[in-house]
């Protein structure tokens, strides 16, 4: 136990851990806090301790998974909260990383498997988003927004929150009636329909998920419009265009570093001389990094999330004009806590769809998510281009009027 009370009593100050080894000695760290959560754990074998040491996020990450380490008092989330509220991404602690030659290999495993080829795409969405399409329905809202919400207010609903997030987007857009609109990574076409709902657009989506087409078509089949907003399982590399505007909210996470200037040029092309574009993406704060091997293993194989100086970098020399930048920081902390408490609700029927280690699986990686926006470094960039400077008015003004009509 040495070593996991080294490696504890370093990270838990505020807050306190009551630790039970697999031995039955008990060790607390910290002390007790207002602002911080009181957790109990237990390790239910000697060699967690080992697991955990050597990677924090995946040997924590799969013993809980496998139940080996049980969370006695509060939950998953409070554990995950005590250990990075005491550690910042602003204080530079970095306590949860894992060691030096463990990160070095990370990171050249992490770049190969980054390279996101086209073969490689369709593969990657399947493994998240074509999983059971009632699952889904248990924690997302009725609209099936799987993107950060915009809180005006950190109280409102999530239903509110993503009705906003659309409206929001929508009004950077400046869409006029009957423009023609593309949607990369479409979804579960929420965003298409309301565009042509609220503003008359003409919307192609696309997706690589074949579960997400399904739902989109049959959406737009029952609203009576889907001669106007058309969904198509296509690579964004394979369409054609003009489109008066391109949206696309969390796809990008998706497309690799290594074509991120592939993806900007061929937007760009698919653009008209005046038209606009309107990039949705989760970014990080600091510098560009890996995706942290967890992750990569059990929820995004493929996916990083880039910094703002990749974004900017990968666009230089296309000569297409960055015309508006925002960073959303807490919204998608707000957003992720949601979908924990609907899941939490929902275990029974997610069990019964799965199993129990996919349940744990799936409510560490939405705590830990929100926590990497409360705590860690993750934001969600809004980024705003267009193919000529003069086309979009030369103050933000219309955005805000605009999304004050949207939400009416």
């Amino acid at each position: 136990m040495a070593l996991i009370d080294m490696f504890l009593s370093a990270r838990v100050k505020r807050g306190q851990l009551t630790l039970h080894d697999a031995d039955g000695k008990t060790k607390v760290f910290g002390t007790p806090d207002p602002d911080f959560p009181t957790v109990t754990i237990r390790f239910t074998d000697k060699y967690v301790v080992g697991s955990i040491i050597r990677d924090p996020g995946v040997g924590a990450g799969e013993a809980y998974m496998h139940g080996r380490l049980v969370v006695e008092q509060g939950d998953i989330r409070d554990l995950i909260n005590l250990l990075t509220g005491n550690d910042p991404w602003e204080v530079a602690g970095d306590y949860f990383l894992p060691p030096l030659p463990v990160r070095a290999l990370q990171a050249v495993t992490h770049r190969l498997g980054r390279i996101n080829m086209a073969r490689r795409s369709k593969k990657n969405v399947a493994h998240h988003y074509d999983l059971n399409d009632r699952l889904y329905d248990l924690f997302l809202d009725a609209d099936r927004q799987y993107s950060c919400a915009y809180f005006t207010d950190p109280a409102n609903s999530l239903e509110q929150a993503q009705a906003d997030k659309k409206a929001h987007i929508a009004a950077k857009l400046a869409i006029e009636p009957g423009m023609k609109v593309l949607d990369i990574g479409c979804g579960w076409g929420g965003m298409a329909l309301y565009l042509h709902e609220k503003l008359g657009a003409e919307v192609l989506g696309i997706t690589l998920s074949e579960e997400q087409l399904k739902v989109a078509r049959r959406r737009a089949e029952e609203a009576g419009v889907a001669d106007k907003v058309r969904f198509e399982l296509i690579d964004y590399r394979d369409v054609t265009g003009p489109f008066d505007r391109i949206v696309s909210v969390g796809m990008f996470e998706h497309v690799g570093p290594a074509h991120y200037t592939t993806f900007f040029r061929k937007c760009r092309s698919l653009l008209t001389d005046t038209g606009v574009m309107l990039l949705h993406t989760i970014g990080r704060a600091g510098k560009r990094g890996v995706t942290d091997k967890w992750t990569a293993k059990y929820i995004f194989p493929g996916g990083y999330n880039p910094a703002l100086s990749e974004i900017v970098e990968a666009n230089e020399g296309l000569r297409f004009m960055l015309t508006d930048v925002e960073v959303l920081r807490l919204h998608y902390g707000y957003t992720l806590d949601h979908w924990y408490d609907r899941t939490v609700a929902a275990k029974d029927a997610i069990v019964a769809l799965y199993d129990e280690p996919f349940f744990r699986m799936w409510t560490f990686y939405l705590a830990g998510a929100a926590a990497a926006f409360k705590n860690g470094s993750l934001v969600n960039y809004q980024l705003q281009y267009s193919r000529d400077r003069h086309v979009l008015p030369i103050t933000r003004d219309y955005m805000i009027a605009g999304e004050r009509a949207l939400r009416g």
